[in-house]
């Protein structure tokens, strides 16, 4: 029969044994400053934890940059977040207050007018390996995407 202390030494074994959870996040102002700024520190973190910057950034860019003009809400930053949950995946994550107003996952056609629905989530959709979006808490949402880093 295992006691308290056993079942204590064996939860801390398995949790040495597992690669430790690397995240990063930071509040940012919903302007176009803010989403450079995103890129700037995103391109600091992965360099720290030596992940490969391309197309990670260009994510990065593209997903701020929607945070600060589709996301925007007088006086409500957007946030960033980076994590590595596993050895050969990054996520990256954007929250911001306009969680009304989600992303369609449509593809652009010729006659699409690229002023009005962009292309910049057609650049996500092409270079990550898994996006999307999670709605909540209210008011707020969280676009998405995951790299395989093939480590």
């Amino acid at each position: 029969m295992n006691t308290l202390s056993d079942v204590n030494q064996e939860t801390q074994e398995r949790s040495a044994s597992r690669p430790p959870l690397r995240e990063f996040s930071v509040p940012l102002s919903a302007t176009h400053r803010g989403a450079r700024l995103a890129r700037l520190l995103a391109t600091e973190q992965l360099t720290a934890w030596d992940v490969p910057l391309d197309p990670a950034r260009l994510i990065v860019a593209e997903l701020a940059a929607n945070a600060a003009v589709h996301g925007r809400v007088a006086g409500r930053s957007f946030r960033l977040t980076l994590t590595v949950p596993a050895p050969a995946t990054l996520r990256i994550e954007v929250t911001d207050a306009r969680g009304e107003r989600l992303p369609e996952r449509t593809r652009m056609t010729a006659e699409a007018d690229p002023a009005e629905s962009g292309y910049g989530l057609l650049l996500v959709e092409e270079l990550a390996d898994r996006w999307g979006v999670r709605e909540g808490p209210v008011p707020c949402k969280t676009v998405w995407a995951e790299l395989d880093l093939g480590r």
